[in-house]
C-alpha cells in the first residue's frame, strides 16, 4: 500500500509539472494513464468514484 501511494504522489506530482511546463505531449499521457491506473488501486478510489458520481448527477440535473 505504501509503495503504490508513493507511486501515486510522484506521477501526480509528474503530471503537474507537465501540465504547468508545456502542455501535454504523448509520453506525458503515457504517465497521466499510469497515474490513473495506480490512483485506481489506492484507498481513496471508492471516494473519488463517488465525488465523480455526484459531480455527474449535479452537472445532469442543472436545466438551462
Amino acid at each position: 500500500m505504501i509503495l503504490s501511494i508513493s507511486g501515486v504522489v510522484l506521477l501526480g506530482i509528474i503530471v503537474f509539472v507537465f501540465f504547468r511546463k508545456d502542455g501535454l505531449k504523448p509520453s506525458h499521457a503515457c504517465i497521466s494513464t499510469l497515474f490513473g491506473f495506480y490512483l485506481a488501486s489506492t484507498a481513496l478510489a471508492p471516494s473519488i468514484k463517488a465525488g465523480g458520481e455526484s459531480l455527474a448527477s449535479l452537472l445532469g440535473g442543472m436545466k438551462f
